[in-house]
């Protein structure tokens, strides 16, 4: 029998992130041989990956990754079965290692067919899969490439890039703050200007069923209805729109009585009600649109035009689950 040390299961271990009973029970099977343990454990990790295959991964780790010269960006999710994986050191520490091999790919076809360590990412995934016990894979990959990239990721759950066209004073901090916001709002699309006419009818006329469908039960139990929006997007609002908007607004001073010296004081604040109510599918998903996270008296647009001469080009955000 081949007599197995220390040194040669700590350098496996190194090489493969394994358990120290499996390295040497691995080399053992080996005889020694350091380069058929590996396969031994890939061969393991190829078994417990067969058995988990339709497991679900929806926990992990969320990593983001910005080049040197900050022009290139990638965001990952490295997804296991638990929380207490996720959490694990290890296990973030392989996020972070793929996610920074990443950045040299396109695409998570490319990236997964790359070499790591001396195997492709699809086959570290599986290898890792049977060193962990839990299923995992790459859940999302987004590369994004401009004249600044920037990133956030929060507590590992959400990893947000935004690419900027200028490298403006303190474009850092700008950056930082644009990735939080997708970090914490959800956008999906920069402006109300990029939406689908089509969409933008279709969910009105879902959402406002939502609302009287509500309105039913709430009547039925004498508690106040909720308000009915004729619109959900600026895009909706047209200058007939707003003129009927602010002759309705004028209506509604004259009836309750408002000397009309006052209605150019009062109009500005019901315009900004009524866009508000009416434009909700953009505070959703319209990055520029949105009201700022740090200052809601300003929307995004007017955050950005604050540092001069830069535009947002591009943003990403994955997510766990």
């Amino acid at each position: 029998m081949v007599k197995i040390t220390a040194a040669e299961v700590n350098k496996l271990r190194k090489a493969t992130g394994a358990g120290m009973m499996d390295c040497k029970k691995a080399l053992v099977e080996a005889e020694g041989d350091f380069d058929k343990a590996i396969d031994v454990l890939r061969k393991k990790g190829q078994k417990v990956a067969a058995k988990r295959a339709d497991r679900d991964s929806s926990e992990g780790a969320a990593i983001a990754k910005i080049n040197a010269d900050n022009t290139v960006g990638v965001s990952i999710v490295l997804g296991c079965e638990t929380d207490f994986v996720g959490k694990n050191e290890s296990f973030v520490a392989l996020a972070n290692e793929l996610a920074e091999s990443a950045l040299n790919y396109s695409s998570k076809e490319e990236f997964l067919a790359s070499d790591f360590g001396g195997m492709t990412v699809a086959e570290k995934l599986v290898e890792q899969t049977g060193v962990i016990g839990e299923k995992l894979e790459i859940n999302a990959f987004a590369k994004l490439e401009a004249p600044y990239v920037g990133s956030y990721v929060h507590i590992n759950k959400i990893a947000a890039l935004v690419g900027l066209s200028a490298k403006v004073d303190k474009v850092d901090v700008l950056a930082k703050d644009l990735a939080m916001q997708i970090a914490s709002m959800g956008a999906t699309t920069l402006s109300y200007k990029d939406f689908d006419p089509a969409y933008v009818a279709s969910e009105t006329e879902a959402r406002i069923a939502v609302i009287e469908k509500d309105n039913e039960e709430l009547g039925r139990l004498g508690k106040t209805l909720k308000n009915v929006p004729q619109y959900i997007s600026m895009s909706q609002l047209t200058p007939e729109v707003l003129a009927k908007a602010e002759e309705d607004a004028k209506a509604e001073l004259k009836a309750e009585g408002k000397p009309e010296q006052i209605w150019d004081r009062i109009l500005p604040g019901k315009m900004e009600r009524f866009i508000s109510d009416n434009t909700t599918l953009d505070q959703e998903q319209c990055l520029l649109d949105q009201n700022f996270i740090k200052d809601e008296k300003i929307n995004v647009a007017t955050y950005v035009e604050s540092y001069g001469d830069v535009k947002v080009t591009s943003f990403e955000r994955v997510s766990l689950g």
